[in-house]
């Protein structure tokens, strides 16, 4: 007979169950035992030896695979605005502060000092050309002329309370270089490189705002090609922006510049 002795007496479910009772009943009349064995010992009860279906345990609830996409699609969005973010941000002026003028501790105007009354630089900067560091004005420069004139506007109180008390003026730098980095004045001046060229139009701020970005790059480029920036000495100068190269008539008051070690790393970084 095939299979076991639980395929015999029906304890696995299947098909063949009932059949396999059927013939072993016919066994028994046929040895004439057939009043002799009751029928409740050759069937079991349905729920006897039945083991009950085992069910897997659950990892995850119905709703884990909703809430792992929502995940990953923020996520993804958070990305794509984060970067979008950083990228505006860079290109804006307030990574490179362009446009933007820091408070003073006085209103000056590069618009109507330099622009209008046409002031020298070098009246405020006195040792830009002699120097790496332009100067900044003194009480002592400011009172050369508002000793006798304005005296008692709101605008000029910092300077009378910097003459009185002895304290310097404490001005705020508008381009800001990084410690590592070396720039000198007076060798752009004497070059011919103009100082609407890096600074912008000052006679047309009312507040001085930084005019370019004075970038690494922004320096390479034009350590690579001066020549766009070089300006004839009456205009080095100048409080609004040269004319155009192209313009120019008079050479710029500089020697043969040789651009090639303009780039080297110890130019500006030692």
């Amino acid at each position: 007979m095939e299979g076991g002795p639980d395929d015999f007496f029906g304890t696995r479910p299947g098909a063949a169950r009932t059949g396999k009772v059927l013939s072993l009943a016919a066994l028994i009349r046929a040895s004439g035992m057939a009043g002799k064995i009751p029928l409740s010992c050759l069937v079991a009860p349905e729920n006897e030896n039945t083991q009950p279906a085992k069910t897997k345990p659950v990892l995850f609830k119905p709703g884990a695979t909703t809430i792992f996409r929502a995940v990953i699609i923020l996520f993804g969005t958070t990305v794509v605005a984060g970067g979008y973010v950083l990228y505006e941000y860079y290109h804006s002026p307030y990574w490179d502060r362009v446009g933007i003028a820091p408070l003073q501790p006085v209103l000056f105007s590069h618009r109507h000092h330099a622009g209008e009354l046409r002031i020298d630089c070098r009246f405020c900067h006195a040792t830009v050309e002699t120097s790496a560091f332009a100067g900044m004005p003194t009480t002592q420069t400011c009172l050369g002329c508002h000793s006798q004139i304005f005296t008692d506007t709101a605008m000029l109180q910092p300077v009378m309370l910097s003459a009185s008390r002895g304290q310097p003026l404490r001005w705020h730098r508008v381009t800001t270089l990084p410690d590592f980095v070396f720039f000198n004045h007076s060798i752009h001046i004497a070059k011919g490189v103009a100082c609407a060229s890096c600074h912008g139009s000052v006679g047309d701020m009312a507040l001085t705002a930084k005019g370019e970005p004075v970038t690494m790059r922004w320096c390479l480029d034009c350590h690579r090609n001066p020549r766009p920036r070089l300006r004839p000495r009456s205009e080095v100068f100048a409080a609004r922006l040269p004319a155009p190269a192209g313009a120019m008539t008079v050479p710029a008051p500089t020697d043969e510049i040789h651009a090639g070690h303009l780039t080297n790393c110890s130019t500006c970084h030692h």
